[in-house]
């Protein structure tokens, strides 16, 4: 009991000791935070505030190269197949392989040439032996002629001589046929190149004998290469023979090269027609370019007028392009906008906002349509 009386004895007291610092905490307060009291009671909330302070630009006219741009595939200009002429040779010596660069003369393989030479052997002595039946035949006849007059020998034999020597001389030619060819089949069992270039391909192996006509090398003549661009028939028109064009290989490699025909057929599939583009070498300092690489490039097919806004203007949103319009009251409307060719900083708008637009130029990607921004200094406009 003696407790309780206590403790309500000294309830009064602690409730006047809150009170007390109660009092001293608020007078403590600055009078600008008091409830009612100071600046910050004396002015009223007269609107939202904005939401940004940005930079304005409107879009200009400027002149940009046209570009067009396709895809294909890198290709050898021409090919050529290097087969045996040679029937039933064994191939003794194979000198090169995949990748080497070769010159037009230069001897690629080499095959058996021991039983040419035996055959080439004959077809000479066939031809001494007939050059010597040639000769006798011919003295035959010159006698027989100046015994003509004579009546010594008959008409009969006088031809009979004759013939012989007619004989003789044909088969002296085709003796001197046969040493040709054998010579030519000597020639043969040396397999050289058409023409400089890079062998791309090698079937030649040290030991086979192989029929004429069987393909032991391809080489890429000259080591030339093209860029075969599928382009859109409706697109053709701004190609012409010559116009310039810029490649990126598959691996990197930027090159450069020049339209040297177009197809004259479009693919009823597709709707795409081949352009064949000359490729120039690759920088030293690139990896070079190989045949049957997938390639992008594009045309470069003049200059035009395109009317852009700076790069920062342009927000990227759910896979469509915006800009922010800046109206009259401060406000802004998010346009949405077709994006076309790049120069530096800035990009063209091919639709969506006119010359007398006013737009956010940096910002832009931190607003929402129907923001209120505060407009700073426009942007300088572009060289």
């Amino acid at each position: 009991m003696m407790q309780r009386r206590k403790l309500r004895r000294l309830m009064p007291v602690a409730a006047l000791l809150i009170a007390a610092v109660l009092a001293l905490v608020w007078w403590a307060r600055s009078p600008a935070d008091r409830p009612g009291d100071g600046p910050a009671a004396a002015k009223a909330d007269t609107g939202p505030r904005p939401a940004l302070t940005v930079t304005t630009a409107r879009p200009e006219t400027m002149m940009l190269p046209r570009t067009l741009v396709a895809n294909g595939d890198i290709a050898a200009w021409q090919e050529a197949s290097i087969g045996s002429e040679a029937n039933g040779l064994r191939l003794t010596e194979v000198l090169v392989n995949v990748g080497d660069r070769v010159r037009a003369g230069d001897v690629l393989a080499r095959f058996s040439d021991d039983t040419v030479k035996a055959d080439l052997a004959q077809a000479r002595a066939s031809l001494m032996e007939a050059q010597a039946t040639l000769a006798e035949a011919e003295s035959n006849a010159e006698r027989a002629r100046s015994l003509a007059a004579s009546g010594a020998l008959s008409t009969q034999q006088i031809n009979q001589y004759q013939t012989a020597e007619q004989t003789a001389r044909a088969r002296v030619a085709a003796a001197q046929a046969s040493v040709e060819a054998q010579q030519l089949r000597l020639k043969f069992t040396r397999l050289t190149a058409p023409d400089d270039g890079l062998i791309s391909m090698r079937a030649a192996t040290v030991g086979a004998v192989v029929p004429a006509g069987t393909e032991l090398f391809r080489l890429i003549r000259q080591g030339r290469l093209e860029w075969r661009a599928e382009v859109m028939a409706s697109e053709l028109a701004g190609i012409a023979r010559g116009t310039p064009a810029r490649i990126t290989a598959a691996n990197g490699s930027q090159l450069t090269g020049k339209v040297r025909s177009i197809g004259p057929t479009v693919d009823p599939k597709t709707r795409t027609a081949l352009v064949y583009v000359d490729l120039g070498p690759a920088p030293p300092d690139v990896p070079p370019a190989r045949a049957g690489m997938y390639a992008r490039g594009e045309f470069m097919t003049g200059n035009g007028s395109a009317l852009t806004v700076p790069q920062q203007a342009v927000v990227l949103r759910d896979g469509f392009s915006y800009v922010f319009r800046v109206g009259a009251d401060s406000r802004v409307a998010q346009l949405k906008v077709r994006t076309g060719r790049y120069l530096k900083q800035r990009v063209e708008v091919t639709e969506g906002v006119g010359p007398e637009d006013v737009l956010v130029a940096a910002g832009a990607g931190f607003l929402n349509d129907g923001d209120l921004v505060r407009v700073g200094t426009p942007q300088a406009k572009a060289d």
